[in-house]
């Protein structure tokens, strides 16, 4: 892909001002309609990346950036000592379609994941009248929770923590789908358990229903919070609203993020039950999360969602992807399965994907993540049509002959 002297410029600055944290694919991108990414070059792109499953409503979706702008024209920000409507709001729809009792709007999905750890302690400190040592937390391996010093100690993967340790203390790692694992791990330290109900970073895998009304067992047998993780998996892109609602295993406490506010940065933790009064005024807090702006946001993509039937196209739309993606494993011999729910794909390769992201990128300009070092992630806005679905498969299918001809 021929770069012109001003974007090769731009990259470069780029490179210059940020902090190294990322290694970005050679491309400044400028605007987006629909399911489309342009280049300052003006050059169009597929995406079936969606800014990390977040942009499930693709971009500038009709009624989305109306209901943005008109917040700005009332309040941003207020603080969480104040109510707000369009918090309300979101709430009331939130939590009609998780079926779960409070809300606690953060920022981002890691701030969730914090919110939901403290839970399960300040349940277990309370419960042991104060001076609780049942402070153990019972993760998954190969599990993705985020970056903070709170959710990496309960994310799977050993690279991403080693560098950062000593983390918080009591984590302990069970195998992903596998119960006679985690009850290995309870003793009567344990305060919670958390897991994802389809792995993202790790592979896309999903949790069996078995596997989650274990898990749910389990907790209520040694009363314990359980936790379940649908900042990716969540909000419509499993075909429901949550996973975890395809087995009807309840959790105790559910974070989401992402999709929630189509690319304005809003998280969530929902709680249920004995969870509802864990945390008290003074133990937890956030500066910005709840204001008006991005509640205003989250509010429109609930009313998108129901008015105009989003799940039924995930669902449409996710057979026929997988079915396109089958045929093109029977096509490739380096396709080795492909797996997932709805609108969240894997597609696993007996060779690293690296260079068929690069290629499809540069080359066909079809936007892709991996999840892992051999299994791309599928995961492009949760609008796509039949026609987005053939254009993208065979755009990542020329991407592959041509990998195979060098």
């Amino acid at each position: 892909m021929q770069r012109t002297d001003l974007m090769k410029e731009e990259i470069c600055e780029a490179e210059q001002l940020l902090f190294k944290a990322y290694n970005r694919y050679p491309v400044v991108f400028d605007h987006g309609d629909g399911v489309h990414l342009y280049d300052t070059e003006g050059t169009e792109y597929l995406d079936f990346f969606a800014g990390i499953a977040v942009n499930g409503l693709g971009y500038h979706y009709p009624g989305y950036d109306e209901a943005l702008k008109a917040q700005v024209d009332k309040l941003l920000h207020i603080s969480n000592y104040f109510y707000n409507p369009p918090a309300i709001s979101a709430s009331e729809k939130l939590l009609k379609v998780s079926g779960m009792d409070r809300v606690f709007f953060t920022n981002s999905g890691t701030e969730a994941i914090e919110g939901a750890l403290k839970i399960a302690r300040k349940y277990a400190f309370t419960k042991h009248g104060g001076q609780s040592s049942a402070f153990e937390i019972i993760a998954m391996e190969h599990s993705f929770h985020g970056r903070s010093m709170g959710a990496l100690s309960v994310t799977g993967k050993k690279a991403y923590r080693a560098p950062f340790e000593p983390l918080i203390p009591g984590v302990k790692f069970a195998e992903f789908n596998d119960l006679a694992s985690v009850r290995s791990l309870v003793s009567e330290k344990t305060c919670g358990i958390i897991v994802e109900p389809i792995q993202g970073e790790g592979g896309i895998y999903p949790a069996s229903d078995e596997f989650l009304k274990g898990l749910r067992e389990i907790a209520d047998e040694h009363d314990l919070i359980l936790i379940f993780d649908e900042i990716q998996c969540g909000m419509g892109r499993s075909g429901k609203y949550f996973a975890w609602q395809y087995s009807g295993v309840k959790p105790d406490v559910m974070t989401c993020a992402k999709a929630l506010g189509n690319g304005v940065p809003i998280g969530a933790f929902l709680t249920s039950g004995k969870a509802d009064s864990a945390m008290g005024p003074g133990d937890h807090g956030t500066t910005y999360g709840g204001n008006p702006f991005v509640c205003a946001a989250a509010d429109a993509v609930l009313t998108i969602f129901e008015r105009d039937h989003i799940l039924d196209n995930v669902n449409e739309m996710g057979e026929y992807v997988r079915g396109k993606l089958l045929e093109l494993k029977k096509e490739n011999r380096h396709i080795t399965d492909v797996r997932g729910r709805g609108l969240i794909l894997g597609v696993e390769f007996d060779v690293p994907v690296a260079p068929v992201i690069r290629k499809a990128l540069t080359e066909e300009h079809l936007v892709l993540i991996n999840a892992g070092e051999n299994i791309i992630r599928v995961i492009p806005p949760l609008i796509i049509t039949r026609a987005d679905a053939d254009e993208a498969v065979a755009r990542l299918s020329r991407a592959l002959l041509a990998l195979e001809a060098q």
